[in-house]
């Protein structure tokens, strides 16, 4: 078939190497701009782009793809259909009604729960068991289209969102080419979503802050749903002032106490409901690492209260 491309993060690259590998003829990719990142802010390319172009295949990177420019340009394109993931940008009809067999995106929910921007990071911290990923036909509605195929994916209580996502990325993958020959061939039958929607909205910093007057469950979910990025958050004193560190791994632990109190000399840390152990920690301009090692150059002893999530920030007061 011929394809467009559109996908921008790292999630995305198993998908767009998965359809040139099955032999589709990827006529474009589409990704989002390069970005200034690093130390020199120097604009580098999305994980995507820097892939295409190892294949040498033909990258587009529009500001907007509802400038009429960028539609007329995707419709000369000549597409059988679009596989999306992942792009970031909103496509109008212009766009979704080019390809004969229409524009398709991979999601990673089991839809309509987990519709929007951050479906992997909600589903960890809402605590559910499983997922899944799913190819859709797209509608001009958020994640609102009907499903073509779907694999559902558990959650395993050590996941975070980088491991989840990685797993996910791989799955989907793989349905591209099932999807793909059933549309070619008239047999796929897209069905309706049916269930009350749920959405996953972007992660704000200040959500991000870890409230420990919840449960264990709840926070251990909350710092794992996180990891990377942004990253969940806790403030603690030191003689230059508040520092505010993530908590890229943890894990529930035995012990309890007043919310927020350290209960140990290893990071384990009473809730409202039981106690998280902080198992990976980063510090503002530093590496992530174990606690351990954390400890061992910035203490945080045994009966230090931290601040709750339910209290503003120190500069927010």
């Amino acid at each position: 078939m011929r394809l467009a491309f559109m996908g921008t993060p790292a999630f995305a690259v198993p998908s767009l190497a998965e359809l040139v590998a099955s032999g589709h003829e990827v006529v474009a990719v589409y990704s989002q701009p390069p970005k200034p990142r690093g130390r020199g802010m120097k604009l580098t390319p999305s994980p995507v782009q820097a892939f295409a172009e190892t294949l040498g295949l033909p990258v587009f990177t529009p500001e907007s793809m509802k400038a009429a420019e960028a539609i007329e340009t995707f419709r000369s394109l000549d597409l059988d259909a679009a596989c999306v993931v992942a792009y970031g940008q909103i496509l109008k009809p212009g766009v979704l009604e080019a390809p004969p067999l229409g524009c398709l995106n991979l999601h990673g929910s089991l839809l309509p729960r987990w519709r929007g921007a951050a479906p992997i990071q909600r589903a960890i911290m809402a605590g559910d068991a499983r997922t899944g990923v799913q190819i859709m036909q797209m509608s001009e509605g958020l994640d609102e289209g009907p499903v073509l195929l779907s694999e559902t994916v558990a959650i395993s209580p050590r996941d975070t969102a980088a491991s989840l996502s990685e797993r996910m990325a791989h799955i989907g993958a793989g349905l591209w080419p099932r999807a793909l020959a059933a549309l070619e061939r008239g047999g796929g039958q897209p069905v309706e979503q049916v269930g009350e929607p749920t959405y996953a909205k972007k992660i704000s910093p200040t959500e991000a802050r870890i409230n420990w007057t919840r449960s264990a469950r709840e926070v251990d979910a909350h710092i794992r749903g996180l990891s990377p990025f942004p990253g969940a958050w806790f403030e603690v004193d030191s003689d230059e002032g508040p520092v505010r560190i993530k908590a890229m791994m943890s894990g529930l632990a035995d012990g309890s106490g007043p919310a927020g109190t350290v209960l140990d000399d290893a990071l384990t840390i009473a809730c409202g409901d039981g106690a998280v152990r902080l198992e990976r920690v980063q510090r503002p301009g530093k590496a992530a690492q174990n606690a351990e090692e954390m400890l061992r150059g910035f203490a945080i002893p045994a009966g230090t209260v931290l601040p709750s999530g339910s209290e503003p920030p120190r500069g927010e007061r």
